[in-house]
């Protein structure tokens, strides 16, 4: 990535022409300084064991391209398959085409909250993020922190347990079933299956019928393997690499969805960054939309690269007994199927996860108006000659 040489200066003095010559140079050398830095995926940071983020700085401005209404954009995601759109797209640089001169800057979160913190503080200006996190951070705020303007990823979620000691989904009782945090999405998930099920549980303790165990994802295959939980609700790679431990699959969470799709994984941007940088905000989802179009069209070299970007923040990539399949599990799409969210909060109020803002009436379910705004994704599609995503009624009017 040299840069391209300076032209040729005029020499009317041999004094000035050695000044020229050294300054071009100078430029030169800062130049290639700076391309050199951006070429990379980036560097991580030390994370903590809490969810802080781990920093990374991701492939920079074009040199001969014009920067859009700001100098960067802060992107965050999780180094998880099911944020595979965020790991593709900038392991392709589909991003970067769209934001032009525009420098991205990411950050990878372990968890959620920690994302929506960072949202919330101007440490990141758009994230990928899981419903619950996004729903807690709307509501909490009142409405006012956070958008959702696009989808990402659909599936990649599955009940696994031990053969041993579960053979059907009625051996529940009195077993320990781990999920990844407390109120976080796969959590609410299990608590509303139970009990739909008739089974009791205590949302805050995980104590009753089943015992819920919060065990974050890293720590759930050791705790499996040592006979601490019995099975666990968790998304990919987790449940694959649970199978490869001889665990089984009793239930994937698609099938117990409205035409076996729900949301997993969403876009969402900070309300301060939409009303000033909509042009940058639009060029992501234009990233966004033809990243999941490239993932449709070439799934081994997109499989390959979020593996590998993976493997740089992590320093491990996963092994194929786990990556084919989980892979193989997640939908990636623009739709952000709204409908699924509105279901998502309720079932964490019925669960009593997730208290009612003001501005809803007793006994309502999650009043999400507003969560939505779909404008510039839609805006993306119809350039594109696709149709428009629905908000199922919870967008911004």
């Amino acid at each position: 990535m040299a840069p391209t040489p300076a032209p040729p200066h005029t020499r009317t003095r041999p004094n000035l022409g050695r000044i020229r010559r050294a300054a071009a140079a100078a430029v030169a050398a800062l130049t290639a300084a700076a391309l050199l830095s951006a070429c990379g995926y980036g560097s991580k940071a030390e994370g903590t064991s809490s969810g802080d983020a781990n920093s990374t700085a991701a492939a920079g401005s074009s040199a001969a391209g014009g920067k859009l209404s700001a100098d960067t954009v802060k992107i965050g995601y999780f180094a998880n398959l099911t944020h595979g759109t965020a790991l593709v797209g900038l392991q392709e640089g589909l991003f970067q085409k769209e934001l032009d001169g525009t420098r991205i800057r990411t950050q990878v979160f372990n968890a959620g909250p920690a994302e929506i913190e960072a949202l919330n503080a101007g440490s990141i200006d758009i994230g990928w993020i899981g419903p619950s996190p996004a729903i807690n951070g709307y509501t909490k705020s009142d409405g006012k922190s956070l958008k959702i303007i696009g989808g990402s990823a659909s599936g990649g979620v599955k009940l696994v347990v031990n053969p041993d000691r579960i053979s059907s989904l009625d051996d529940l009782r009195g077993k320990k079933i781990a999920t990844p945090q407390l109120g976080n999405t796969q959590d609410v998930a299990l608590l509303n299956y139970l009990a739909g099920k008739g089974y009791k549980v205590d949302a805050s303790s995980g104590a009753g019928d089943v015992s819920v165990v919060r065990t974050d994802n890293k720590v759930t295959p050791d705790a499996y393997k040592q006979g601490s939980v019995d099975g666990a609700w968790v998304p990919e790679p987790t449940a694959s690499k649970l199978v490869t431990l001889g665990a089984k699959v009793l239930l994937d969470e698609k099938d117990v969805w409205p035409d076996k799709k729900f949301v997993i994984t969403n876009i969402i941007v900070s309300q301060k960054f939409l009303r000033e940088h909509s042009d940058v905000v639009e060029a992501v989802l234009r990233g966004s939309v033809d990243t999941n179009a490239f993932i449709k069209a070439n799934p081994d070299k997109a499989k390959a690269d979020a593996n590998e970007a993976i493997r740089k923040e992590s320093g491990n990539a996963l092994e194929p007994a786990v990556l084919d399949p989980a892979w193989a599990d997640i939908d990636f799409l623009d739709d952000p199927l709204a409908g699924t969210l509105q279901a998502e909060a309720d079932h964490a109020v019925t669960a009593g996860l997730l208290k009612l803002p003001r501005s809803s009436s007793a006994g309502a379910g999650a009043n999400l108006n507003g969560i939505y705004d779909l404008t510039l994704l839609n805006k993306v599609l119809a350039a594109k000659g696709q149709g428009p995503v629905a908000d199922a009624g919870l967008g911004t009017r």
